[in-house]
């Protein structure tokens, strides 16, 4: 790859793109309106196509200016058909799109078969073409990044408030209305901005797909913001110097990719929301509500037979729920590693501190079951299989307020006592 002029030019725009629709990406995906960007973009083609049939010009300013026309024009036409219909929202946004782009396409079918149709140029505001960009582009793309960025900071509370509370903001006597507008008016200004680069079918996939993987890392909006712009200028720099050095590669999609490979791996492997997190998570309960089936099953068998330190043999617990040896023994194993029970080659029985944890399980249990039974007047046999879920669910605050609460109970509905809390 040589670094020439072209390749720095697509480079600055690419990133200088791709961190504004970051930004402003994050107050769309929050607000639900992914697919009012969309629509935006898609609106903008008949302007661009009317913006050449008035003029007769192909300057990028002309028809940028069209396209802003024609998005506006769409936003208004969503409210209006939300507002002065029964029709929602989505189903608004997705009459726009399809009329205003089905014109676009019908605009440029007519343009490309005029005379001086094919040297139009106006087909890369399809799928974009980035190495047709500039100077004056990229003058043009710092300005606005600039702006948002500015009204970003300038407005972040306002803004905030208006994604995620907009009764509240009301109350306080802020103009909810005029800053939807500007956060709807800054949206069409990056989506038109960037359609010569990415066009009018991707530029969507620019504004959400950052915001999309940074809102997997993180619950803070201006660290989501941060994310998002970071996600969205890498993407669009990896994305130009690809296509720059692969060959046949546009950099509209190549950017897409990129973005979309951060967004899949966010998906996967970022905390707390990432599928692999959550399967571990999911692991880790599922182990855990085995350990503690284990130790209520050597209680109950104590509670039974001579007492809660004798010993029981692996083929009865196995007998109690059905399973394997094996998967009994990695049960065993652990909580013999935290001193809950102690083995002797296939018998097992609990220590002081696994019968504490033990009684903590059941008592958990049965005072659920008297929950059940005094308030919500469920009869016996209708207790046990909810009681055998919430057991392991019920922290031990909720027990203790849900003993209060019932008048600290001895027995359950089933007449057995209930463990009392051991300090």
């Amino acid at each position: 790859m040589e670094w020439t002029f072209t390749v720095r030019i697509v480079l600055a725009g690419s990133a200088l793109l791709g961190l504004t629709g970051g930004v402003l990406g994050c107050f769309a995906l929050l607000r639900r309106q992914s697919l009012l960007s969309d629509a935006l973009a898609h609106a903008a083609l008949p302007g661009v196509c009317l913006a050449f049939l008035i003029t007769g010009s192909k300057s990028p300013e002309v028809l940028l200016a069209g396209a802003m026309v024609a998005g506006v024009l769409g936003a208004f036409a969503i409210l209006a058909v939300i507002r002065n219909s029964r029709i929602k929202e989505d189903s608004a946004i997705g009459i726009i799109l399809s009329v205003f782009f089905g014109a676009g396409i019908v605009l440029l079918t007519w343009i490309q078969k005029l005379p001086a149709g094919n040297q139009s140029g106006l087909d890369r505001f399809l799928f974009g073409q980035a190495a047709t960009m500039g100077t004056d582009d990229i003058r043009l793309l710092s300005v606005v990044a600039v702006l948002v960025l500015c009204a970003v900071v300038l407005f972040f509370k306002e803004f905030k408030l208006v994604s995620f509370d907009q009764g509240f903001g009301v109350s306080l006597g802020l103009p909810v209305k005029l800053l939807e507008f500007g956060l709807t008016a800054l949206l069409v200004l990056v989506v038109v901005i960037g359609l010569q680069m990415v066009g009018v079918v991707l530029m969507v996939a620019t504004l959400v797909t950052p915001a999309a993987a940074a809102r997997q890392w993180t619950d803070r909006l201006g660290l989501m913001l941060l994310l998002s712009g970071g996600i969205g200028a890498v993407s669009g720099s990896v994305g130009a110097l690809a296509s720059a050095t692969l060959p046949r590669v546009p950099t509209g999609p190549a950017i897409v990719l990129v973005s979309s490979v951060i967004l899949v791996f966010s998906l996967m492997l970022a905390p707390r929301r990432g599928m692999v997190w959550a399967m571990l998570q999911d692991r880790q309960v599922e182990r855990r509500i085995r350990r503690e089936n284990l130790l209520k099953d050597l209680y109950l068998a104590g509670e039974r037979g001579t007492g809660f330190t004798s010993w029981v043999t692996l083929p009865i617990l196995m007998g109690y729920r059905g399973l394997t040896g094996a998967g009994l023994l990695r049960s065993a194993r652990r909580l013999v590693k935290n001193s809950h029970l102690e083995r002797s080659g296939d018998q097992l029985r609990l220590t002081v501190e696994g019968i504490r944890e033990a009684a903590k399980v059941v008592r958990k249990h049965r005072l659920w079951e008297s929950y059940l039974s005094r308030r919500l007047e469920l009869p016996p046999d209708h207790l046990h299989r909810d009681a055998e879920m919430m057991e392991h669910a019920l922290s031990d605050e909720v027990v203790d307020d849900l003993d209060r609460r019932l008048g600290y109970p001895e027995c359950d509905p089933h007449g057995k006592p209930i463990p009392r809390e051991q300090s």
